[in-house]
């Protein structure tokens, strides 16, 4: 039986691929503030994705996490994303980035 190894991009390239075709599909959808956020959780996420590719498995596991929680919507009504699932998506994706002790990474919220 041959086992086929997987190189250390293959799990990464697939991620950014998700992080991007959802992204792709919010700015279909939402505008201004909520737009950006969804963007700059995408760069986030993509900064992440890079930075674990040859970390622990637990570490990459964080990651994955969050990018599976930010292309879910499990509180979207129709297509769009709702404020509260980004708002939720934002707070899981800095507590990974501080986990992985990448707290420059961490997305604020911008007022106004």
């Amino acid at each position: 039986m041959d086992v086929e190894e997987r190189s250390p991009g293959s799990g990464t390239d697939v991620l950014v691929r998700k992080v991007d075709s959802h992204v792709a599909t919010l700015r279909t959808g939402l505008h201004g503030p909520d737009l950006e956020l969804a963007e700059r959780l995408a760069g986030c996420l993509r900064e992440l994705i890079a930075s674990t590719a040859q970390a622990s498995a637990a570490d990459r596991a964080r990651v994955r996490v969050a990018v599976h929680y930010f292309v879910l919507r499990r509180e979207s009504r129709g297509r769009l994303l709702s404020v509260r699932s980004l708002a939720a998506a934002q707070r899981l994706v800095n507590k990974a980035a501080r986990q992985l002790g990448r707290p420059d990474l961490m997305v604020e919220t911008r007022a106004g």
